[in-house]
């Protein structure tokens, strides 16, 4: 019973971190049509800010500088990159996004090396709570709470303030939007900026496990958000979340429970068991009647 309830805990852990990329992903994919594969680089700016500046800040100056960080550089994109081409075809969005990925991460490299860049990041959270015979690192629950009060906020937003009602109306229809008094430049920076925070609070959670950063530290971790945020229905941000919570579960219980020579297999019997549910349920999880708006 013990390693299942821990087994259970270091899964919320992993689903966490990955609902809270794949939440970006589905509320930017709501607004603009645009599947951003440049969130990646947003989870490296954060890194590297947290690893760099790690030491010369208190502790929560820093995450907070790095959230910061992260949201200037998605603003600094959808000004520069993405507003321009918004009214192109999705092909050319996608292409867009492709192309700032690359840029990005071509200055990661130039700028800071191709070598992993370590430090001592969240040493406040390195620990664990001691439970009987549980131990619960700090950093899970850190990583669980924080996409729980994350996801509740964007949700209030959405659904409760005048900005989130125009960012439904732009998903539902921008040019009727723009017509009854809509900002849409607002409404998608607004978009881009919350986007920005969750990818920096999954910055801070990922640098901190890893406690190392690389141009290529967002890649894998935006790959298996996307596939979560399809999972759980394009569009549907509960889908989303209910999508990456699904791979944690996977991903650690297949890690666990498989015999030891089938483990180097692990990822391919996940992706195996994802491929099924898109065979049964092509549409996802949740179907949205409307983007964004089912939260």
């Amino acid at each position: 019973m013990t390693e299942l309830i821990q087994n259970v805990i270091n899964a919320l852990a992993l689903g966490s971190i990955y609902a809270l990329l794949a939440l970006g992903i589905a509320l930017m994919f709501g607004i603009m049509r645009l599947i951003n594969f440049a969130h990646g680089e947003l989870i490296m700016a954060g890194a590297y800010a947290m690893v760099l500046l790690q030491g010369d800040l208190w502790g929560p100056f820093v995450i907070v500088a790095a959230v910061a960080i992260v949201v200037g550089v998605s603003l600094l994109i959808e000004r520069v990159a993405f507003r321009p081409v918004r009214g192109a075809p999705p092909e050319t969005l996608l292409v867009t996004s492709f192309g700032v990925s690359f840029l990005l991460q071509s200055l990661a490299t130039t700028i800071f090396g191709s070598m992993p860049r370590s430090g001592s990041v969240l040493p406040e959270l390195s620990g664990a709570f001691t439970v009987g015979q549980l131990a619960v690192p700090k950093l899970d629950v850190a990583a669980l709470v924080t996409t729980l009060v994350l996801f509740a906020a964007v949700a209030l937003v959405l659904r409760r303030t005048p900005i989130g009602m125009q960012m439904r109306a732009a998903a539902e229809d921008v040019r009727t939007a723009r017509t009854l008094g809509v900002r849409v430049n607002r409404v998608v920076a607004v978009a881009f900026a919350i986007s920005g925070v969750l990818a920096g609070a999954a910055a801070v959670l990922l640098a901190g496990q890893a406690g190392s950063v690389d141009p290529m530290f967002g890649a894998t971790a935006v790959l298996v958000a996307f596939v979560a945020t399809v999972l759980g229905g394009m569009g549907s941000l509960v889908g989303a979340v209910l999508g990456a919570y699904l791979i944690g579960f996977l991903t650690i219980g297949l890690q666990a429970y498989l015999p030891a020579d089938m483990r180097p297999f692990r990822d391919a019997f996940v992706y195996g068991t994802i491929i099924l549910v898109f065979v049964l349920r092509p549409q996802g999880l949740i179907v949205p009647r409307a983007m964004v708006t089912r939260v």
